[in-house]
């Protein structure tokens, strides 16, 4: 038997230290390090299954134009968005971490997804829920499936044997930081664990073939709980994300070996399930009967997704001595940036007032090109004037108080007409290359901020 080796772990960022220290190097939190004994049986070391050791292949070095490949076909799920987060569907062998907030519904997603894939054999491992609570969740949704099996089990040895009989074409777990294996001593959830149960499951993944999918969870940051290592192991990682409160939910990618990482999907949350959005502009965008002031449409930019989102902003005397500057979905610093620029540039005097800034819908969003529909609606709120509902805005603002040009505007005109905007706004300098007459609607464009006012107030 060999001699137990230990050491410390950061169970914050994952950093391996011999001895325990009080904080962190590299991420800089207190009282973190814990010992983990890491010291594994030799004769189990590196298999995924259980009790039995795979015959290694012997590799040899090839050049690459002698390598055959064979182009895979992708499993397609039914989800319209998954698949197109996924760069065209699930690849075979592949590995796919999945992360998010407590009751964000990572678990009904994947749930939903093995229930649509009717004729594919599913396994569903699950460490935090019973087989009566899956059975409990799944009966709210719409679909039905012979092929879906749940195991509720944490010992990956255990789960392998399961996979051995039943060869599922698919393996999903629930999640990854309730798995333990045997070889490691320490407990569930901690960062040796974490390490080796996902070496296991890709080892798993590509001697077989088998997609894999990883639950995991996140810090108190919005980080994947775990080492640094776990995002480095898999092929893709997925970000579920949106306010518990509101019912849009946006999946993202930070990482993804078979596609682009620039795609999201966005669904809402029904007591049935996730139903997927196919025309998010319409849903983003408030329906009113009357014209408000404070209120503009911005063309943005979701990865490679076109979206119209509605600003809302409300400019108000300071009631107390400090005026207050509130941003909900936007960039806080940003909007004090765009604030000095109008009363720098624009000649308005917001140092007494109280700036509150709302992005509808909930979406947090970063996009530059969405300051130009900030300021108009900062404008419309200071002078108490609504702005016409039939334009909508896409440009970048400089210190300078100058409309600067934004990338992929194609896309942006197209989705704003295809929503029946009759104009809409943007910078001279991007339309130099730009064929205007193919589109339906007015393009007004603009160079400077008094442009802005004139066009739209005066």
């Amino acid at each position: 038997m060999a001699k137990v080796k230990t050491a410390f772990f950061c169970q914050n960022c994952g950093v391996e230290s011999p001895k325990w220290v009080g904080k962190c190097p590299s991420c800089g939190e207190w009282n973190t390090y814990v010992e983990e004994v890491i010291q594994k049986e030799v004769n189990q070391k590196g298999s995924w299954k259980s009790g039995t050791l795979a015959p290694k292949k012997v590799s040899h070095p090839k050049r690459l134009k002698e390598i055959d490949y064979e182009a895979q076909s992708r499993l397609i799920t039914g989800d319209v968005e998954l698949d197109r987060v996924l760069g065209g569907g699930i690849v075979p062998g592949s590995l796919v971490l999945i992360g998010g907030e407590p009751g964000i519904g990572k678990s009904t997603l994947m749930l939903q997804i093995a229930l649509m894939l009717a004729s594919t054999k599913i396994l569903y491992v699950s460490g935090e829920e019973s087989e009566n609570q899956i059975k409990m969740r799944s009966e709210r949704m719409d679909y039905r499936s012979d092929n879906c099996y749940v195991l509720s089990e944490t010992n990956t040895q255990l789960i392998f044997q399961q996979v051995d009989l039943l060869k599922p074409e698919l393996l999903i777990i629930d999640s990854i930081q309730t798995l333990h294996s045997q070889y490691i001593e320490s407990a569930a959830g901690s960062v040796s664990q974490v390490r080796e149960c996902t070496a296991e499951l890709m080892k798993f993944a590509k001697e077989t073939g088998t997609p894999v999918f990883l639950i995991g969870h996140i810090t108190k940051d919005g980080a994947i709980a775990g080492p640094k290592i776990l995002e480095h192991m898999v092929d893709t990682v997925l970000q579920f994300e949106g306010d518990r409160h509101l019912s849009y939910r946006i999946l993202r990618t930070s990482k993804n070996r078979f596609g682009s990482t620039n795609e999201l999907g966005i669904y809402e949350m029904h007591a049935a399930g996730l139903k997927a959005v196919t025309n998010p502009s319409e849903i983003l965008m408030t329906q009113r009967e009357e014209q408000l002031n404070g209120v503009a449409i911005g063309a943005m930019l979701e990865g490679n997704r076109p979206l119209l989102i509605e600003i809302q902003s409300l400019v108000s005397p300071a009631t107390y001595g400090t005026p207050q500057r509130s941003s909900t979905g936007h960039d806080a610093k940003r909007l004090n940036m765009l604030l000095a620029v109008l009363e720098k540039r624009g000649g308005m005097r917001l140092g007494q007032q109280d700036v509150f800034l709302n992005i509808a819908g909930g979406l947090r969003v970063d996009d530059p090109g969405l300051d130009l529909a900030v300021c108009a609606s900062l404008i419309s709120s200071y002078e108490d004037s609504p702005v016409d509902p039939r334009i909508c805005f896409a440009g970048e603002i400089g210190l300078g108080g100058e409309i600067r040009a934004v990338n992929r505007i194609e896309s942006r005109i197209a989705e704003a007409a295809k929503m029946g905007f009759k104009k809409i706004m943007l910078s001279r300098y991007g339309l130099k290359s730009l064929n205007t007459e193919q589109f339906s609607l007015e393009i007004v464009p603009v160079t400077k901020l008094e442009e802005v006012y004139r066009h739209l107030f005066l």
